[in-house]
């Protein structure tokens, strides 16, 4: 005989004024947590009470009911609605929805309430707040209704419109929200899946892989040629754009690649146009320019325009407010954000001021060029008054010396240690005549000779002058080109760059280059007839300063496989000791077109195991070479790693040697090496450009 089931008979509920209800000890919740009361109760005012309380009577000693209940469960409802009477909201005796409870003890009553309560599965919040946004409501109304920011409605919003299919692999614990997070970057429902089934076969399947890979081909933000035309502007044009609402994303990634090119090259022809309109003769636009570019070129020395009586006060009262702010705030260890701002505003104005382009003479126009490009900061650069070597004055007779420094004057004579040897025979002297007559060839080679000892024996004596007249020649050939304007037998030599490394002219050290450059190049006079008397008229400081910019042009510790230097090679390392060069503080970070995609896959993962640990190294190793260098370039990105050629001796972390000895240091002279190291064979074979760049890089070139 079957046992018949017992019926349950569920707690009665009534309404009861609220000021017959009062919190009972029992209460389980101690901690704060959730949403906050005040929120509660104004969401209580603006939806109503959507749950009632579970009370029990307040008995006497006698047992006797007293009139009041006590709330076991469903504490902060209570606060919600005692702050709501407080603040005249809710009248006291208001009746509030109880479920009244006989039996049972009221601790098992809070804890059951706050245990078995099944929390909202986020999708389901997801697409509740989605459906409210197809309803009507804007993400400023939802946010206002649930207590949260706009920017938490848009997060949820977007992750409610991945591609259904994730989605339920979401909801079956197949991925994890951080995962779910990453695929939003792409609105694409195809590319999503597409991504998520390559990713089924991947070992690391970390968030920054899915954004990686799905934002393959695009463009960043960030990117100097998106900062040219403008994102907005990209917009405005069609252009999509990729965001990612979880994480700082620098912008977006632009994905119309084409789009981007072609407003890049419109916007330069319109920039190349109106300076063509200045009248230069050539004109070369290209958005990026290998370093070097302008190398064997003349450039024109401009006159910058002399400022008005209105614009020196101008400039005047902004260097005064400049000095009187950063005077005040001398000591302050933080400026206020408006003092800040003013101070970088009045900074640019004085630049404006101090750094107006340079007049040229329009004849000298007519046979110069300008250079029209992208500078690293996304603003047009034009470089102006480059003169072709075809396109320079003919030489007048009797002229000075060409640009290259040949002495026309041909003394004939060549010296070796102090005595001067003529190397071609003399003119005969001429025959005695009562008149006078002009020194022979023979005789004023002897006289000269004579006066170069003489000259030669001062000099060593008078080191001051010898470096003003060091400089002078220098500064000759690198400013002028007029190298044969001094007597001293010096050359400057300054290689260009048969091999440009990616980024090259955008670099950090080429930019602070160009900018002492020019810096010197205006201090200088437009004539170099009068260099030697400028030279002598400054300070030693100023001086010392120009002779070291120069100096550092003819540094060459470039490695090329025909013209080995070891010496050179030693020198230059040296010389980094001795200035404290710090490749990575210069700029210098390793990423796939650099470094990482032209190594093997033995060297990718020496560098991250060398800078991050062993462990993460084998957290890579068994992707394949290009996603390999892709996750590398993300885990070196910020550790100051550098490959074994960039490192200078006693450095610290970032330049630490590699663990190899002296003896394998001289087998990789017979070995094909990466960054300093040997390379590990693999089974993809290198491509022809890495061939190339598979080569030892411990020795520089010419």
């Amino acid at each position: 005989m079957a046992t018949p089931v017992q019926k349950i008979t569920l707690s009665p509920s009534r309404d009861i004024p609220f000021n017959k209800l009062l919190l009972s000890q029992s209460n389980v919740r101690r901690v704060k947590a959730g949403v906050s009361v005040e929120e509660l109760a104004d969401d209580i005012a603006r939806r109503g009470l959507l749950q009632g309380l579970s009370v029990r009577a307040v008995v006497d000693q006698a047992g006797v009911e007293t009139g009041m209940f006590e709330i076991p469960a469903g504490g902060r409802r209570y606060r919600a609605l005692e702050l709501l009477v407080k603040q005249k909201r809710l009248a006291k005796t208001a009746p509030v929805p109880c479920i009244v409870r006989e039996s049972g003890i009221a601790e098992e009553d809070s804890l059951a309430e706050n245990v078995q309560r099944a929390p909202l599965h986020p999708l389901d919040q997801f697409r509740a707040f989605l459906a409210l946004r197809e309803k009507g409501q804007s993400e400023e109304e939802i946010a206002a209704a649930f207590f949260v920011s706009v920017n938490v409605v848009k997060q949820r919003l977007k992750l409610a419109s991945v591609s259904p299919a994730l989605l339920d692999v979401y909801v079956d614990d197949g991925m994890t929200l951080d995962q779910l997070m990453a695929f939003t970057v792409s609105g694409d429902h195809e590319r999503q899946e597409q991504v998520f089934d390559r990713l089924k076969a991947s070992y690391d399947k970390q968030p920054y892989v899915i954004r990686r890979m799905l934002t393959e081909g695009a463009v960043r933000a960030s990117d100097k040629r998106v900062q040219f035309i403008g994102l907005d502007a990209y917009v405005a044009a069609g252009g999509k754009v990729l965001r990612d609402l979880f994480q700082g994303d620098d912008g977006g990634w632009l994905q119309d690649v084409p789009l981007i090119d072609q407003m890049v090259a419109d916007k330069l022809k319109a920039d190349a146009e109106a300076i063509a309109a200045q009248g230069w003769k050539w004109i070369e636009v290209a958005p990026d320019f290998a370093y070097g570019h302008a190398f064997g070129l003349r450039q024109l020395r401009g006159e910058a325009m002399p400022l008005s009586a209105e614009e020196e006060a101008s400039r005047d009262a902004l260097q005064t407010e400049f000095d009187r702010l950063s005077e005040e705030y001398q000591d302050a260890s933080e400026l206020p954000n408006e003092v800040d701002e003013r101070l970088s505003e009045l900074e640019t104005l004085i630049e404006g001021f101090d750094n107006r382009p340079a007049v040229f003479d329009a004849a000298e126009i007519a046979r110069a060029g300008a250079f029209v490009s992208i500078g690293a900061d996304g603003q047009l650069r034009v470089e102006r008054g480059y003169v072709r070597p075809e396109d320079e004055l003919p030489a007048e007779p009797g002229s000075e010396p060409d640009a290259d420094g040949d002495d026309e004057r041909a003394m004939a004579a060549s010296y070796e240690g102090d005595d001067a040897v003529a190397t071609a025979e003399p003119d005969a002297e001429p025959e005695e005549d009562e008149g006078l007559s002009p020194i022979s060839d023979r005789l004023m080679t002897e006289l000269t000779s004579h006066r170069t000892l003489g000259l030669r024996n001062a000099l060593g004596e008078r080191p001051d002058v010898a470096f003003v007249a060091a400089l002078h020649v220098l500064t000759l050939k690198t400013f002028y080109h007029y190298g044969s304007d001094s007597c001293l037998e010096l050359d400057l030599k300054s290689v260009s760059f048969g091999t440009q490394a990616p980024g090259l002219n955008d670099s950090a050290s080429a930019e602070e280059i160009r900018a002492r450059h020019e810096g010197w190049s205006k201090a200088l006079p437009k004539e170099s007839a009068d260099l030697w008397d400028a030279l002598q008229e400054w300070d030693g400081d100023s001086q010392a300063g120009l002779f070291a910019h120069i100096v550092s042009l003819s540094v060459n510790a470039v490695y090329e496989p025909w013209n080995r230097r070891p010496r050179a090679a030693t020198h230059a390392d040296r010389l980094a000791q001795s200035v404290d060069l710090d490749m990575a503080a210069a700029g210098w970070k390793p990423t796939v077109d650099n470094f990482l995609g032209r190594v093997t896959k033995a060297g990718i993962l020496q560098a991250v195991s060398q800078a991050k640990g062993q462990r993460a190294a084998d957290r890579i190793e068994h992707l394949k070479k290009g996603d390999m260098a892709a996750e590398a370039e993300t885990l070196l990105a910020d550790t100051g790693w550098l490959p074994e050629p960039l490192r200078t001796a006693d450095r610290g972390a970032s330049n630490v040697e590699p663990t190899v000895s002296n003896e394998s240091v001289e087998a990789d002279e017979q070995s094909t090496a990466i960054g300093g190291e040997t390379a590990m064979v693999e089974d993809e074979p290198l491509a022809e450009d890495e061939i190339a760049d598979a080569a030892p890089h411990a020795v520089a070139a010419e």
